[in-house]
């Protein structure tokens, strides 16, 4: 849990593909937003209530099933607010969920904690990171050690090129990132140790070399859980 003046964040694993729940509290409304809610509702709510908070908001990164599919239940329980981004809505299709939407850069305020919506496609087109203070909760964007499959649907690794770039050049080095799957050594590493230590972070120089890298080399040769691996030890890709 990370506490700070105005909000602590929970986190969760659940479901047989190791997702990462994030549980957002705004610590003087009692106002909760669930990021990507999914697999186990009935811990989700339980959380909830073992923190004493009411779900007003929910937060998806993106909207593959494995991020979603507790959405539906989740909703029965709560009057809950959707977002997620204008790309990602177009993108998913869906005619019976009516979120609100948002551009990459905006802000919203869940009680007092503002929360900045940063649009990051790359393993969807949509796809969107959350940015709390010094806390940045990335999806399928980013993983410690590692970045979202761009060979789905929706998938492009030019775009995940160009996503990751941005983010190196813009966000703080103390920055946490807490990603969507638990696939690493640690659940959480400081946005320093991603430019030291992930591999993907290496080829932000050269678009071919890492798109090459993205759709044919990582995800044959990477180790699980995924580790640290500085620029000198790339050559275990070779």
């Amino acid at each position: 849990m990370a506490d700070q003046k105005h909000y602590s964040i929970i986190t969760m694993e659940l479901g047989p593909m190791e997702n990462f729940i994030y549980l957002i509290i705004d610590n003087k409304s009692k106002n909760a937003a669930v990021v990507d809610p999914a697999w186990d509702v009935n811990a989700i709510i339980a959380k909830a209530k073992e923190h004493q908070v009411n779900i007003t908001d929910i937060l998806l990164t993106h909207s593959h099933h494995d991020h979603i599919n507790g959405l539906d239940e989740l909703l029965m329980h709560y009057d809950a607010e959707i977002h997620l981004t204008h790309a990602e809505a177009k993108f998913w299709g869906s005619t019976q969920i009516k979120p609100t939407l948002h551009y990459g850069g905006a802000n919203m305020k869940l009680g007092e904690t503002e929360i900045q919506i940063l649009h990051t496609p790359g393993h969807t087109p949509g796809s969107a990171c959350y940015y709390i203070d010094d806390q940045l909760i990335t999806g399928d964007t980013l993983f410690v050690y590692g970045c979202g499959r761009c060979d789905l649907k929706g998938g492009d690794p030019n775009e995940m090129y160009d996503t990751l770039r941005k983010l190196k050049i813009d966000l703080p080095a103390e920055t946490n990132t807490l990603p969507g799957h638990n696939y690493s050594t640690k659940p959480s590493c400081s946005w320093l140790e991603q430019i030291q230590s992930n591999p993907f972070m290496h080829y932000l120089n050269d678009s071919d070399k890492f798109t090459k890298f993205r759709m044919h080399t990582h995800d044959h040769k990477r180790e699980d859980p995924m580790s640290p691996i500085s620029k000198d030890d790339m050559s275990r890709f070779e």
